[in-house]
């Protein structure tokens, strides 16, 4: 069931994202053929005015099909999208970028109403309470890797043979203890998903620098509650510090593709965002608000890489246009968009390969 849940949360996700070029293509009165929830067959259609509002049947998405956007449609119209100067052009294509972002920063604030986790260091605007040391990072081939703790694991108890870490102890207090410890085989109590689980690690050379470990970084994670005000203040600090660090690991993936050497092992595709999504889902609500707009501002960011298919590369070319005053033949285009549809396809294959790797190893 929490799978379908994270499902059908995707498919919003993109209906608001086509909400956006809905809205400003009827605010700059642009012919709209169609609204459709999802990919054809269709279910049922409803006509208001000029413009079908259709519900179809593979619901894995949907799509807006404004006039003049496809090849040889509302020549000579001026309704038409290729009618408007290409200010306006821009504005149609960038708004599903920025209803995304803008439903990620709505998302995030009624978060922050009903309460979110923070850490206790984080530089927000209220008070964190509730404070309690949670796993925030696994190393790669660690003991602790090897033996199956995840980030957001909750620490209950950490005890050696005969010694036992009092509770209420914050992070530092974790981390000195398992590093006075570090020639002990320790019992890690956990708390995942409201169940407890318990490992028994050993240290190891080779993990970290100068000294054996486990493989764990804590944080102290708190809930911050905050009111309304407030809310929509932190939700606009948590929106800006996502988009920044999505953008600048984006830059680094690219960076990496160009040079020929890529690490694809933390990029998930369809198949892990599912998975993901549906552990968020049983987690409770905090993890689904958070894991919703981190994927609704990927999802905002990735469209606007420059390729063609996606927005990014129809503003390429609306500004080549802008800039050489002629349009670019539509041959052309049409070959781009074939391309970059190529080049997506692709790389969604691999990264689905990569998580069918990770499932099933």
């Amino acid at each position: 069931m929490s799978l379908f849940i994270f499902i059908a949360i995707l498919v919003a996700l993109i209906w608001v994202h086509e909400l956006g070029h809905f809205s400003v293509a009827k605010l700059f009165r642009i012919r709209v053929l169609e609204f459709a929830v999802g990919f054809p067959p269709r279910l049922f259609v409803v006509q208001k005015g000029e413009t079908k509002y259709t519900l179809n049947l593979i619901l894995v998405g949907g799509y807006v099909h404004i006039w003049g956007e496809n090849a040889g449609e509302g020549t000579g119209d001026p309704r038409a999208l290729t009618s408007k100067n290409r200010w306006v052009q821009a504005a149609v294509l960038v708004a599903g970028v920025c209803f995304n972002v803008l439903f990620a920063w709505l998302l995030l604030s009624l978060g922050y109403m009903a309460g979110l986790p923070a850490g206790a260091s984080q530089n927000v605007v209220g008070q964190v309470s509730g404070q309690r040391v949670v796993v925030v990072n696994v190393l790669p081939d660690s003991p602790a890797s090897e033996a199956g703790v995840r980030s957001g694991d909750e620490v209950r108890e950490v005890q050696t043979s005969n010694r036992f870490l009092e509770q209420g102890s914050n992070s530092e207090f974790v981390h000195a203890f398992l590093t006075e410890h570090q020639n002990e085989s320790v019992v890690l109590g956990l708390v995942r998903d409201g169940e407890e689980v318990r490992f028994v690690l050993r240290a190891r050379e080779g993990v970290v620098e100068g000294r054996k470990a486990l493989g764990l970084q804590f944080g102290d994670i708190g809930t911050l509650k905050l009111p309304i005000h407030l809310a929509f203040v932190q939700g606009a600090a948590t929106t800006w510090n996502i988009t920044k660090n999505t953008a600048q690991g984006i830059g680094g993936l690219i960076g990496g593709l160009v040079r020929g050497g890529a690490d694809l092992s933390g990029v998930a595709g369809p198949i892990g965002i599912a998975s993901i999504g549906s552990q968020a889902v049983r987690a409770g609500y905090e993890q689904v608000v958070v894991i919703t707009a981190l994927i609704s501002i990927n999802l905002a960011l990735i469209n606007l890489l420059p390729i063609p298919g996606l927005d990014g590369g129809r503003l390429l070319i609306v500004a080549v246009e802008g800039i050489t005053r002629r349009s670019v033949p539509q041959r052309v285009a049409t070959s781009l968009m074939l391309a970059g549809f190529a080049l997506i396809i692709v790389l969604m294959l691999l990264v689905s390969y990569q998580d069918i790797a990770r499932l099933i190893g």
